[in-house]
């Protein structure tokens, strides 16, 4: 697959790629991530050897140097969990999350190490319970995982006990499979209401997250304006389209001005 060297912006809807039916053919899986320390970063950015693989070179992906410190947002009390479009923050970053893990890209590890970045996995326990141990490369280069229910099925207007079942089920075994239970959580294409948010407090996620832009066959589609905003989370999914779609988001985030930051760190 060859590498986007240029990014389309799209003034787009909400929902956008998010989730969509159609990117799913491979949708009948489940297993579970847990996130991991992100890697500290000081000094100035490490010179990456160019090596070649399948379809990218180390020299497609944009050099970032630390990200600031975070400040950490503060989440408002109550019996639901809060539901966030992006992170407030005067700091310059932005937020890579990746959701599914339907399809299992086999340079997606490899790229996510060599990129050095956080990035938050939003994995639904049914697409990966077919090989739950392709993701904890990625989990030992830094990445996260959060929940994103157990079936990806559509939340809103489904019975409590059913959310909960979803959100709790999926949190509980991932935290069997990784050795960390999630906090955060995605619905599956955005959808939620104010059951969805009742259950994940009742299943101890301290908040929900959607996103501002979305990746897709490596074009960025923007809601507002042409460029990555501080705080904005970015999403894309394990496609077939990974490496034109990882390597576009950090070029858009490069572009901008900002640097790649761990969701979680931003939460208290």
């Amino acid at each position: 697959m060859s590498i986007m060297r240029a990014l389309t912006a799209v003034t787009a809807a909400l929902v956008l790629t998010g989730c969509s039916a159609a990117q799913s053919p491979e949708a009948k899986k489940e297993a579970g991530p847990a996130p991991s320390a992100v890697p500290s970063a000081s000094g100035p950015p490490a010179a990456r050897p160019d090596r070649q693989h399948d379809g990218w070179r180390d020299s497609d992906i944009p050099v970032f140097g630390p990200a600031p410190t975070p400040d950490k947002i503060t989440l408002p009390p109550g019996d639901s969990a809060p539901y966030l479009l992006s992170i407030p923050t005067k700091n310059k970053v932005a937020f890579l999350t990746i959701d599914d893990g339907f399809l299992k890209h086999p340079e997606a590890p490899k790229l996510i190490e060599a990129a050095g970045v956080p990035v938050t996995l939003f994995l639904t326990t049914d697409a990966i319970k077919d090989d739950p141990e392709y993701f904890r490369p990625m989990i030992k280069a830094g990445a996260v995982v959060e929940s994103h229910t157990i079936t990806h099925t559509s939340l809103r207007g489904q019975s409590y006990e059913f959310q909960k079942r979803e959100l709790c089920g999926a949190a509980d075994r991932l935290a069997k499979w990784y050795g960390r239970r999630p906090t955060l959580f995605r619905p599956p294409f955005g959808n939620q209401d104010a059951t969805t948010l009742k259950a994940a407090r009742d299943c101890r996620m301290k908040a929900g997250f959607m996103w501002k832009e979305t990746v897709h066959k490596g074009k960025v589609r923007f809601q507002e304006g042409r460029r990555v905003q501080p705080g904005d989370i970015i999403l894309m999914h394990f496609r077939e389209a990974f490496v034109e779609d990882f390597i576009s988001a950090l070029r858009a985030i490069k572009k901008a001005g900002l640097t790649p930051a761990l969701l979680e760190d931003y939460v208290p």
